[in-house]
């Protein structure tokens, strides 16, 4: 097909930056001798993996491991940016293909669940991860004995899967941006919302080929046109020909069963043994769902105070390259990546791997925006921050004062239709890869004026601030709502709207409205995730859209906004809005539009929930 696009390496940024084959800096590790192995699992698949030795070096050192599938030729490119001050200290680093990917054997299984234990010949990433540390304590000499693991999105998962039934030598674990759970709120749905570009084009990419060199069927460049074209989810699954798993498992698993839960990272974290290190980012695009996850499971285990948890300003890996002094059009005053990696990251390892020094960070060290000032914490979310709600009123007004309209007939409403649906970013919407570049990396952190104006997307807003607003922890949206069809989406948005008249160093951002916390949830699941249920037309229901955590101030002049929109296509797919049991085999028929309504009233209160810390 002419105008299909070839995923490149240096296209495909998955793992925060690119994969590890694609940095820009050039293939070469100053002061490290390299050594190509195929180490032996258990069932005699051998995974390829390079090995990286100081070449001067004068005492026993701990291995610092990346698993990946995302290819390692460029394995030591990582020694410039993501890993320098690591490489700068001296360890043995080791980098591996998975099963199935580039030059490793064995066939690849997207999040391959813990094998049965019942089944000793089993495996998974937990005894691959084990049985490539007792391969490298014997054949490896100079080691002492003690090993680290960390990585980024896919192989994030993979350094948490690294703490499961974890090899004794085993003594520190960063999973970064794991992607935790893929059902719940990572990669491919978001409570039951489909992310229907990132799912297609990531599995496509990523199974259509062992090294991504197969491309990736679509022909426009901005893709909002492209999916609206296609129609219903069952085109793509002809276009696709079963020639990936991960999208058939999509069409056969719609819902919350037990597929997913095999593959959801916290049911096998069932103790913590290893000192952990999570690390994610407020505006991560990708899996921002799943080192909060993470750190909220181990938290109940950790008897042994070695859960430690660090979110920043960054998108999906943005703490790995560069400054990170700001994310798209929003500055941030702090070289917040580089603080990262000198000041948290690279001692945090050399306290658990060489025993040295001081342990360099508090429980929970996480950046407020608005601020911009980092914050320590004992635990997270903070009990001292107070469950306070913000209400939805008449003629778009938000307040702190609940309603008191007695009336059903106090609500907003909009017609939501499939044919037109809300763009989650601007257009041109580029594939999520694009060779050229992508805004899909900070589209996050995009102004939501590009939409304030639509009829089908309502928004509230409070008078200017007269003192800051400073949140930490959860953010929940409580809707009380009614549609005219049987199913719908339910997309909040909480938003930092700038003055008008912005700083002067900064006159761009007047009136700025920066996306602070959001989330989607498809109405067929309000009441159950693994047993949908149609809606009862033009029926008052409560819908809560969990919007997770932040740390952020809402500063004095500033207002707050609350958008609700029920379509941000096409990172999610379109909801036909009338019942089908299975929306991946929806005809194009059942796609109509309906009209949905917003009550604000004493019964029905429609708000957001912000975790409010006192000044």
């Amino acid at each position: 097909m002419r105008g299909i696009v070839r995923l490149t390496l240096i296209a495909l940024a998955i793992a925060g930056t690119a994969p590890l084959a694609a940095q820009a800096a050039p293939d070469t590790a100053a002061g490290y001798a390299d050594t190509t192995l195929m180490i032996p699992m258990r069932d005699g698949t051998r995974l390829h993996t390079r090995l990286f030795r100081p070449r001067q070096q004068t005492e026993p050192l701990p291995f610092v491991m990346l698993r990946t599938p995302y290819g390692i030729d460029g394995a030591s490119r990582q020694f410039h940016t993501y890993l320098k001050e690591m490489a700068d200290d001296g360890y043995l680093f080791v980098f591996q293909d998975i099963r199935g990917r580039y030059a490793s054997e064995g066939q690849f299984l997207m999040n391959r669940p813990l094998h049965d234990p019942k089944d000793l010949n089993g495996v998974d990433e937990s005894t691959d991860t084990y049985d490539t540390v007792e391969w490298l304590l014997t054949n490896v000499p100079r080691n002492s004995g003690r090993v680290g693991v960390l990585g980024i999105s896919y192989p994030g998962w993979l350094a948490a899967m690294a703490g499961v039934n974890a090899h004794p030598a085993v003594k520190a674990i960063s999973p970064q941006a794991p992607m935790t759970d893929t059902w719940m709120g990572d990669d491919f749905f978001h409570y039951g919302a489909f992310r229907l570009s990132y799912g297609f084009e990531y599995s496509a990419s990523l199974e259509l080929s062992r090294d991504f060199s197969a491309p990736v069927p679509i022909d426009r460049y901005d893709t909002y046109d492209w999916y609206l074209a296609k129609g219903p989810l069952s085109n793509l699954t002809k276009l696709l020909a079963g020639r990936v798993p991960t999208w058939t498992a999509f069409t056969q698993h719609p819902t919350y069963d037990d597929f997913w839960k095999a593959r959801a990272l916290p049911r096998y974290l069932t103790r913590l043994t290893v000192p952990t290190l999570t690390v994610g980012g407020w505006y991560d695009q990708e899996d921002f769902y799943g080192p909060l996850a993470t750190y909220r499971t181990l938290e109940t285990h950790d008897t042994s105070k070695i859960n430690y948890l660090v979110m920043g300003p960054w998108n999906h890996g943005g703490w790995s390259r560069g400054a990170g002094d700001s994310l798209g059009r929003i500055s941030w005053d702090d070289s917040t990546g580089a603080y990262f990696r000198e000041q948290a990251q690279a001692p945090w390892f050399a306290y658990w791997l060489k025993l040295r020094g001081r342990l360099p960070l508090p429980e929970a060290l996480v950046f407020e925006g608005g601020s911009n000032t980092w914050r320590a914490f004992d635990e997270w979310p903070p009990k001292a921050a107070t469950a306070t709600k913000l209400y939805f009123g008449p003629q778009g007004t938000l307040s702190f004062t609940a309603p008191r309209a007695a009336t059903t007939a106090a609500a907003d409403s909009y017609v939501s239709d499939p044919a037109h649906p809300v763009p989650y970013r601007h257009r041109p919407i580029q594939l999520t890869y694009h060779p050229q570049g992508s805004d899909w990396y900070t589209w996050l952190v995009e102004d939501q004026r590009q939409v304030q104006g639509r009829p089908d997307v309502l928004s509230w807003q409070t008078e200017p601030l007269t003192e800051s607003v400073t949140i930490a922890g959860d953010i929940v949206g409580r809707l009380f709502a009614s549609t005219t069809g049987q199913d719908a989406d339910w997309v909040v948005k909480l938003i930092d709207v700038y003055p008008d008249s912005a700083r002067g160093d900064e006159p761009r951002m007047g009136g700025y409205q920066l996306m602070v916390a959001s989330e989607i949830l498809r109405g067929r699941y309000h009441r159950s995730f693994s047993r949908p249920e149609p809606l009862v037309p033009n029926k008052v229901t409560p819908f809560t859209v969990d919007l997770h955590q932040q740390s952020y101030q809402f500063q004095r002049g500033h207002r707050i906004m609350v958008q609700v929109q029920s379509s941000w296509f096409p990172v999610y797919d379109r909801n036909p809005q009338t019942w089908v049991a299975n929306i991946f085999d929806a005809p194009a028929s059942a796609y109509r539009a309906q009209t949905h309504r917003v009550f604000r009233t004493a019964a029905y209160p429609s708000h957001v929930e912000l975790p409010v810390l006192s000044q």
